[in-house]
């Protein structure tokens, strides 16, 4: 196509006119390829995002000091825990105390996620690959869990987990480690899950605006507002619509209903 249009251009224009052209190819939706150095958001594809993101950098300021502010404090409130956290996991389980996995940032930029470790040394994964598939698909079963008649949107019966992993995903603690994230900038206290890469492949065009729309979180909107009890395309919905309306007042919000919703395992398992 661009040597069509280049000829096409050559033809009708003098050589002092072609050179001045420049001509971009692009395709969408972007290749998310992991393998593929670089973001792979092409900002001219969303200029709604770019627009919003340029209105939005006083909001950017006050949400990083947030960002900041808020684990430094947690980090060092909660250090007993993880000391008795990490304690727990190395008596019980041979292996690292954290977990540490590839996950896909804000415009596909990948980083380290940390995790306390909850599940054993060398797990597959091709259990969660599938279910991962059939939960993007909406063709995931829901899982009674708790006594309740509605069920989870979870992978039922899985034997990677540890004893004391379990426990951590109940209770959300295997997460506690993300507050480092958070620290460094690969993450923000509130905004979308960070995805893994084999769950960007699945997606729908629509599905990779998460991912552009707003930094990765620790908590948000879709983990106060049933979590793993809505389908993903509601997960994402909740996504976006963060992403629309998001201010500082509405991070204090969800932060403050956070432990709440962990305390009362609203959609853990």
């Amino acid at each position: 196509m661009l040597g069509r249009v280049s000829e096409h251009l050559r033809s009708n224009l003098s050589h002092q006119q072609f050179d001045q052209v420049s001509i971009s190819f692009y395709l969408f939706p972007d290749d998310w390829d992991q393998q593929i150095p670089g973001p792979p958001g092409t900002p001219m594809l969303y200029p709604d995002v770019a627009r919003r993101n340029g209105e939005r950098k006083s909001f950017s300021v006050i949400k990083r000091a947030m960002d900041i502010t808020g684990s430094a404090m947690l980090l060092a409130a909660l250090s007993p825990v993880f000391t008795m956290l990490a304690l727990a996991i190395k008596l019980t389980s041979k292996g690292p105390v954290f977990f540490r996995q590839e996950r896909v940032g804000q415009y596909g930029k990948p980083f380290v996620l940390l995790k306390f470790r909850s599940m054993y040394m060398d797990s597959d994964a091709a259990a969660h690959k599938n279910y991962v598939r059939q939960l993007i698909a909406g063709e995931a079963e829901r899982h009674p869990a708790n006594g309740n008649g509605e069920g989870l949107y979870k992978l039922a019966g899985d034997t990677r987990i540890t004893r004391v992993g379990s426990l951590l995903r109940r209770t959300s603690m295997d997460e506690l480690p993300q507050l480092i994230n958070v620290l460094r900038g690969d993450m923000s206290l509130v905004g979308p899950r960070p995805p893994i890469d084999y769950e960007v492949d699945e997606y729908d065009a629509w599905h990779l605006r998460r991912l552009l729309e707003a930094k990765p979180g620790l908590t948000g909107l879709w983990q106060v507002s049933g979590r793993s009890r809505v389908s993903f395309d509601e997960m994402v919905r909740l996504d976006l619509r963060y992403a629309r309306i998001c201010t500082p007042w509405l991070d204090l919000k969800i932060l403050l209903q956070t432990p709440k919703a962990v305390i009362a395992g609203d959609g853990a398992v």
